[in-house]
């Protein structure tokens, strides 16, 4: 199964688009999408739809995110991946990094793994 991201709402929203014009066939959705979590949704949910759709998250959430995180491992949940970002790094080398892992690797690669990209 090819890889699906979750771009979080902290994001640019033209993060979305600019990674479509990378390939259009790219599976991405930003919370707030129609399909996606809207809005305004808790770590812990967010967390509960990536897990259920087998989305990896894409955040800069550094605060809050952690804790979220081992608090679902603790109750023996799991996720298919978050990538964190490093916003100061350029928009451009951030989707060039999202679609080489979209285009070289699948989610299963990914799962209960957390990674800072680029």
């Amino acid at each position: 199964m090819t890889i699906r991201f979750l771009l979080d709402e902290n994001l640019w929203p033209r993060m979305k688009t600019l990674l479509l014009r990378c390939d259009p066939t790219i599976e991405v959705l930003r919370v707030g999408d129609e399909g996606a979590p809207p809005l305004g949704t808790s770590d812990p949910d967010i967390l509960s739809y990536v897990e259920r759709t087998q989305c990896i998250l894409v955040t800069s959430n550094r605060k809050s995110k952690p804790g979220h995180v081992a608090e679902h491992f603790a109750a023996g949940r799991h996720h298919w991946g978050i990538m964190q970002l490093r916003i100061e790094r350029p928009l451009a080398e951030i989707i060039e990094s999202l679609h080489t892992i979209w285009g070289a690797s699948t989610y299963e690669e990914w799962k209960d793994r957390t990674t800072w990209i680029p």
